[in-house]
């Protein structure tokens, strides 16, 4: 190679470019002297490929090494002057964030304040593009929007008021203003005095103004010279003209070729091969760029598909693999990969679907394989940043018993020292929240449970509680910094603990890998802070987690070095011996472009910025280098979240030429190819019907005669009739379900609520003139909704059930209270069975003595109301009740015949369910309860659990006790005996 002849290179897809970069440099300087390497100034796109070149280089005997610089950091040019300090990213979205929420406030509709940092950092994104494609803000200024929506008036307006944060960057500038600067710097330098020297621009596909100003520059000067990544030497000239119109062709991946080209002044077949390198499989290149020619294609494919070289090289190494979901792609994708490892081949998964890659992971650990992600684990979800993130909301949520103890449980809270105490008291108090059904904390609560503990530091704890989680610390609106600075001293508290003994100012917030890296991040917001401007507290917690969100940690020592999860930009930098191409779907890859807030797709155009759809044909390059590699994998998921996913336009490309070629066997190809993926298919069910552990039986456990109780209620019967399990693990093994941490208004409150309400209205039914019982009715309800529900809608809507009810209830009620001498409310009563030694209690809405002496009885539902067929069956409340009120185990209430039981609905105003006494009577249906219970003194009978639920999805609170789902209702119950 002759650089003062030949400036343009292109190396094919399908070659280890940092590799054949670095032999191509070496075999041209071989039989030169050693310092003349050392001479070339090699410029580079990323730091991956940087680091990679460099240990390639090490890797060489005998060289001196070439000076290697980034495409956006030449500050290191002797022609270069000495740049200022640039300004922080987050120091340029912290001075945004005060226009954006100022923009929010004055017009609030233009997004939700939740999306502050997100449109602070579009914004930024765009001014930098703005300064990288060297477009001037009145550019942006001039545009005429009169055929727009006014939503982008008011954007084109916004811009035009960041002119105070673009003049602040004359004295204060960021990266890409430097860059730009030192790359104008250095190109005047060089017309006034070429560098003696090669410069070498390697790996830039030129997607940015500025790099394509520096590269065209370079392509000028005596020994410069261009190395294009992923360059098409199959393309005819043909099809090469026709990516003239960037509108049409931005998609395609050698469209950024094509603008660079045309710029320099340069032809496509003057672009020359590096070294003569070749790419695996070049036939496989050649369907490659066949199949992503520019539209229309149809009129190529008809001529050029027949000319191809043999399809069975192009595809022998490709596998397609179309799995019905994502989950069985992921344990696809880990088999194939675990295969790898114990091959010893290098393999890497290719995907910007993050989830997909954290399936794979999951499913890998399986096996013991940790891959080397190079995406890393985003800082906001690692523990430390969990922890800051838990103590940021505290700054604007009403504290919940929830949040208190999810933060308390955090492992570094209370990790100063006496952790072990702390544990235990917090597991003690979160029993007594639950029991006692306390959403919000008060202090007095607290502190007079920990009166209560037996431990001698339980007092002192709460104090710290108290004073750390109860007590407002914050403003609710004030600067950044103020908010940090409150956000670091709650930390603080939280993380050391109550104890006076403790030493460290964190306890162990910064300790591990994640921890330092999460330090940094806080450092650094902590240097940036005074650039914040005035916001509310949830503002500042919603920013704190966006900024923690775009940083990762990648650990560098324990993933297994042969199986690596990549990105796309690592396609063009790595070599491996496997590729998998994962989800490979529309809308994933490629990524549908981002929606603009500022600019759309005309304004952008009008502008002279870039179009959203470069993105795409930058995705496209990758994926053309990706699938050249030695054995590539394409992998999708047919199915995502149930509903049906459309693959990528390269996958339907490569598909319908295959089946077009069919003097080629094309067909029969790709069915090769989807066949070797569908081996895979199958190992999966493989795995999957391998049973872990023999399944469990439906356990009917038979405890002792003397452990079983001894008294239920009359509303357990229903239970122990359709789930005597439920009985067996609340009564004997003396199993309750926790109350929810965070009450709701849930059912169970909602019957609290309306019993009590319509018991207060009905003991003072006397009292209240026919004319006001309603309002009474009504202010009853009002008062029980402030005491018991906390919660607006709730309240709304109940309030308006028991209005369309109250008059057909005042009405009924009426007719109840003429034929009633006496009535009783909430009264409790019981009865003996002595020959089982069994006890049946009973607590009842309402009693009433009748007229005639007989008795009443009512009982109050707000679910739904039990059929006549299901009370003689199962529901043998009201039966037990009457038999209880019959036998005098009321107190006050004389024993008296039964003549009436009924249901009384409070959610349905005309549904009132009586007793069905008339098919069957109370001493009936008394003697089968007797029958019922002496079973159950029976040492045979079992507790079968789901013996006869209403629905056979019906949840219980023991389902997990007796491992429902291994077994199903159709099992016969298999009886366990207890020794």
């Amino acid at each position: 190679m002759n650089f003062a002849e030949q400036h343009i290179f292109g190396i094919p897809p399908g070659v280890d470019f940092p590799k054949a970069l670095v032999d191509g440099l070496c075999s041209e300087y071989k039989n030169q002297p050693p310092h003349a390497l050392a001479k070339v100034h090699l410029i580079l796109n990323t730091e991956r490929m940087l680091r990679r070149v460099k240990k390639l280089f090490c890797q060489k005997f005998g060289i001196l090494h070439p000076k290697l610089h980034l495409v956006t950091n030449l500050n290191d040019f002797a022609e270069v002057p000495i740049q200022p300090q640039p300004i922080t990213k987050l120091v340029s979205r912290f001075e945004l964030i005060d226009l954006v929420e100022k923009l929010i406030t004055m017009e609030p509709d233009l997004a939700s304040r939740s999306s502050l940092y997100s449109l602070a950092d579009s914004l930024a994104e765009l001014i930098d593009e703005m300064a990288g494609e060297g477009v001037e803000l009145e550019a942006i200024s001039a545009l005429d929007v009169a055929d727009q929506s006014g939503h982008w008036e008011r954007a084109k307006r916004f811009i035009s008021i960041a002119q105070e944060y673009l003049d602040a960057r004359e004295t204060k500038p960021d990266t890409i203003n430097l860059q730009r600067k030192s790359v104008l710097e250095l190109i005047k330098a060089w017309q006034h005095s070429p560098p003696p020297s090669p410069i070498i621009i390697a790996g830039s596909t030129g997607s940015r103004g500025t790099t394509i100003m520096l590269m065209k520059a370079v392509a000028r000067l005596p020994q410069g010279v261009l190395l294009l990544p992923g360059f098409d030497f199959d393309m005819p000239l043909s099809a090469w003209s026709k990516l003239g119109n960037p509108v049409l062709v931005e998609d395609h991946p050698q469209a950024r070729f094509f603008k660079l080209l045309g710029e320099i002044g340069i032809k496509f077949d003057e672009v020359s091969k590096w070294q003569n390198e070749l790419p695996v499989c070049p036939e496989r290149n050649a369907l490659i760029s066949l199949a992503l020619r520019p539209a229309p294609v149809t009129d190529t494919w008809l001529d050029e598909g027949p000319k191809l070289p043999s399809l069975e090289n192009a595809t022998k190494d490709l596998t397609i693999l179309e799995a019905p979901d994502a989950r069985r792609e992921a344990l696809a994708i880990a088999i194939r990969l675990r295969e790898a490892s114990e091959r010893g081949e290098i393999a890497a998964l290719i995907s910007p679907d993050r989830q997909l890659t954290r399936q794979v992971t999951a499913a890998l650990d399986r096996w013991g394989i940790t891959p080397d992600d190079t995406a890393g684990l985003p800082l906001h979800l690692s523990p430390t940043g969990r922890f800051l993130r838990h103590v940021a909301a505290l700054l604007s949520k009403d504290l919940t018993a929830g949040a208190l103890l999810a933060i308390m449980k955090h492992p570094i809270t209370h990790s100063a020292g006496h952790r072990n105490l702390h544990l235990l008291l917090t597991r003690e108090l979160e029993l007594f929240i639950r029991l006692n059904k306390l959403t919000y904390l008060k202090p007095a609560d607290l502190k007079n449970w920990a009166v209560k503990r037996s431990e001698v530091e339980a007092k002192f704890w709460v104090d710290w509680v108290c004073d750390t989680f109860l007590d407002k610390l914050v403003k609710y609106k004030c600067s950044f910094k103020e908010h940090f600075e409150n956000h670091s001293d709650l930390v603080a508290k939280i993380a050391v603990g109550y104890h006076p003994q403790a030493i460290t100012n964190y306890g162990t917030l910064w300790d591990g890998k994640t921890g330092a890296e999460v330090k940094k991040i806080w450092e650094s917001i902590q240097q940036s802070a005074s650039h914040g401007g005035q916001m509310r507290s949830f503002d500042y917690a919603d920013i704190f987690g966006n900024v923690l969100a775009d940083s990762q940690f990648r650990d560098p020592i324990t993933p297994n070095p042969n199986i690596l999860i990549w990105g796309t930009l690592e396609a063009r930098v790595q070599g491996a011996d496997l590729v998998i191409i994962g989800g490979l779907n529309e809308g994933v890859w490629p990524k549908l472009p981002d929606p603009d807030p500022w600019l759309n797709r005309t304004m952008r155009k009008r502008s002279g910025l870039l179009l959203p759809d470069r993105k795409i044909g930058l995705s496209a390059h990758d994926f053309q280098q990706a699938i050249a590699a030695k054995q590539v994998w394409i992998s999708r998921a047919l199915r995502s979240d149930g509903a049906e996913n459309v693959p990528s336009r390269w996958l339907n490309r490569l598909v319908n030429l295959l089946y077009g070629l069919k003097s080629l066997n094309g067909p029969e190809m790709l069915e090769r190819m989807k066949y070797r993926g569908e081996k895979y298919l199958s190992l999966i069910e493989a795995i999957g019907t391998i049973p872990k552990s023999p399944p469990a039986t439906r356990v009917s456990p038979r405890p002792p005669v003397w452990s079983r109780p001894k008294n239920l209620s009359v509303t357990e019967i229903k239970t122990l009739i359709r789930n005597p399990y439920e009985i067996y693990a609340k009564r004997i093994l003396n199993l309750r379900a926790l109350e929810p941490l965070n009450a709701t208004a849930d059912a169970r409150l909602k019957g609290q609520v309306f019993h009590k309400v319509f018991e207060r209205f009905v003991e003072g039914w006397s009292s209240y003139e026919p004319d006001q019982r309603k309002r009474e009715l009504m202010k009853i309800m009002d008062e029980e909704l402030q005491k018991q529900v906390p919660w607006s809608l709730p309240r709304l809507y109940w309030r308006q059930k028991v209005a369309e009810l109250s008059d057909k209830f005042i009405l009924e009620e009426a007719n109840r209270q003429i034929n009633s001498v006496d009535g009783k409310f909430e009264v409790k009563g019981a009865i003996l069975l002595a020959d089982q030694n069994f006890t049946l209690v009973a607590r009842a809405d309402r009693i009433h003595i009748k007229n005639d002496g007989t008795l009443s009885i009512f009982d109050y539902k707000t679910g739904m109301l039990p059929s006549p067929t299901q009370q003689r069956l199962f529901d043998k409340q009201l039966y037990l009740t009457a038999a209880i009120a019959e036998g005098g185990g009321f107190k006050d209430i004389p024993p008296s015949v039964v003549s009436e039981a009924a249901f009384i609905s409070l959610t349905a105003s005309n549904l009132v369910r009586h007793a069905p006494f008339d098919e069957e009577g109370v001493n009936a249906a008394w003697e089968k309860f007797k029958k019922l219970i002496s079973s159950y003194q029976s040492k045979k009978q079992g507790y079968t659990p789901r013996r006869a639920l209403f629905k056979k999805d019906d949840i219980s609170d023991y389902d997990q006790l007796s491992r429902f789902g291994e077994w199903d209702i159709t099992k016969d119950p298999t009886p366990e005996d207890f020794l």
